[in-house]
């Protein structure tokens, strides 16, 4: 097997440009980082003291770091509105893949056709894993097939499983066929899990050792792979002779231990591994409650899979916080901006239609109670707060219940519990603005009636809003529907028909 080293070849002004060459493979498995000039750039690889302490200081000032960013898009930008391409190739030069892919996220489709056309061919394998899924289809779509493949060409196991998932089943079957045996079967062994699990959020590179060397052989052995050891390396992981995962060793403890001393008594035994069938926040939440750099993977037998590193985890955070706040309003975390407008139109027309059905059944509720209207004018003007109120309440439940869910902190022993405490907090409120609301009402129309009704009907709406807001989320789990995309529209439903219904048909008895 031969595996690819980057090395930096030619110099661009605040950039690199990268040359490959084949080294033969090692005997532990291990495989080169990415991109050591990144590593380089966020201040991870410096020769001298003052570089090192230089970089503490930029990597300590996110602002700085934002605005040269920033600085360098919008250098490109404003040669792009110039016209002088020239002047954006070389801009461009400067950019890491991840921002080129922020910048075409950022533009027009002419634009961004313009950007992709003049920039590195050498980077599009990393551009395209840092795009947005919808921005990535659209380039792909004219992109053709030796483009495709030479993208491809470059790329680890678990970006290329990434990719992979979005192009033509042709070109999939040829850039397989394009790979040796090794580097198939660790490309296929991260797509025979789902993207969202461990297993599909792993990398396949890793160093192994076994537990009877000597540290003094394992320093011996880093010391060979030199700049080809993978990103984010902080342990090794000790494995028997049938490759089942026995432990970690920090390389901390490599470095600082006795060289005589075997890798069996410098392990740990403390880092359990993380099952490749796990969901990927359950991942996220046992990097986070851990503070874990990486973490190994594991299959049902115990074998050594691959790692999960924080920088895939970091991803996995943002997308969810994406996917919820997109979810809200309908929409993918993979939205596109500049999509063409009627496709964009297409996808909004759905939840569209949606929320129409829900504002139905409400006015249809409200179409029940006309003659007590029509009546009681008052009943109108008020109507609104209850229905407000009671989907503010039911909101902040819901949101609660969505965010612990996502945390692992809701479980079927301690569900009922919360749902009763919910439900307490939801008439504990509900009484004290009734009482608020029922004296504002019953002053402004001079009538105690109004003002009890009022009253009433809120701590009803919030009480069932608490409730609605606690068990949407738990039932729209357990069908396996995402919560943060269907439990708003429910709530917003069930507060509404439930608040319109409590004030009207109690001013129906009440009042006529």
């Amino acid at each position: 097997m031969t595996i690819r080293e980057y090395a930096p070849a030619v110099k661009y002004g605040k950039g690199f440009a990268y040359k490959s060459e084949p080294v033969e493979n090692t005997e532990i498995g291990s495989r080169p980082a990415s991109n050591p000039v990144r590593l380089e750039r966020e201040g991870i690889i410096f020769n001298d003291a003052s570089g090192f302490q230089s970089v503490l200081s930029f990597r300590g000032t996110d602002v700085a770091a934002n605005t040269a960013q920033d600085i360098r898009i919008d250098r490109v930008l404003d040669n792009l509105d110039s016209g002088a391409l020239h002047k954006v190739a070389a801009s461009l030069r400067g950019l890491h893949p991840a921002e080129i892919a922020h910048l075409l996220e950022s533009l027009p489709l002419e634009q961004r056709k313009i950007i992709w056309s003049v920039s590195d061919d050498r980077l599009d394998g990393e551009v395209l894993v840092h795009l947005a899924e919808d921005v990535r289809d659209d380039i792909l779509s004219h992109m053709d097939r030796s483009e495709i493949l030479s993208a491809a060409q470059n790329l680890d196991a678990d970006d290329l499983a990434d990719l992979i998932n979005d192009l033509p089943l042709a070109v999939s079957s040829e850039i397989l066929d394009s790979l040796d045996q090794q580097h198939r079967e660790r490309l296929q062994s991260v797509l025979s899990y789902p993207e969202d699990t461990a297993g599909g959020l792993m990398n396949v590179d890793t160093i192994t050792v076994r537990a009877e060397v000597t540290l003094d052989v394992v320093l011996r052995y880093l010391r060979r792979l030199k700049g080809r050891i993978p990103e984010n390396t902080d342990s090794l992981y000790v494995v028997n002779r049938f490759g089942k995962y026995l432990g970690v060793l920090p390389l901390i403890a490599t470095v600082t231990g006795d060289p005589d001393d075997s890798v069996a008594e410098a392990m740990t035994l403390d880092q359990h591994p993380i099952q490749a069938t796990w969901d990927e926040l359950e991942v996220a939440n046992r990097f986070e409650q851990q503070d874990l750099v990486s973490a190994p993977v594991v299959d049902a037998d115990g074998k050594l899979l691959g790692r999960i590193t924080i920088d895939d985890v970091v991803d996995v955070i943002r997308e969810e916080g994406e996917r919820q706040l997109m979810g809200t309003a309908g929409l993918t975390e993979d939205e596109d901006m500049f999509a063409p407008v009627f496709d964009s139109a297409r996808r909004r027309a759905i939840w569209l239609g949606v929320n129409l059905l829900t504002a139905l059944l409400a006015s249809f509720v409200i179409g029940l109670f006309e003659n007590t209207l029509q009546q009681v004018v008052a009943l109108a003007i008020l109507m609104p707060i209850v229905a407000s109120m009671g989907g503010i309440a039911g909101s902040q439940t819901l949101t609660l219940i969505i965010r612990g869910q996502a945390l692992g902190q809701i479980s079927v022993k301690n569900a009922r519990q919360l749902l009763f405490k919910e439900m307490a907090i939801g008439a504990v409120n509900g009484m004290v603005w009734a009482l608020v609301v029922g004296s504002i009402a019953a002053i402004w129309f001079d009538n105690y009636k109004i003002g009890f009704l009022i009253a009433a009907a809120m701590v009803i709406n919030l009480v069932v809003a608490a409730f609605a807001g606690a068990m949407f989320p738990m039932l729209l789990k357990k069908m396996s529907i995402d919560p943060a995309l269907a439990g708003g529209v429910l709530l917003t439903t069930v507060t509404d028909v439930v608040g319109f219904m409590a004030f009207l048909g109690l001013a129906t008895i009440i009042l006529l």
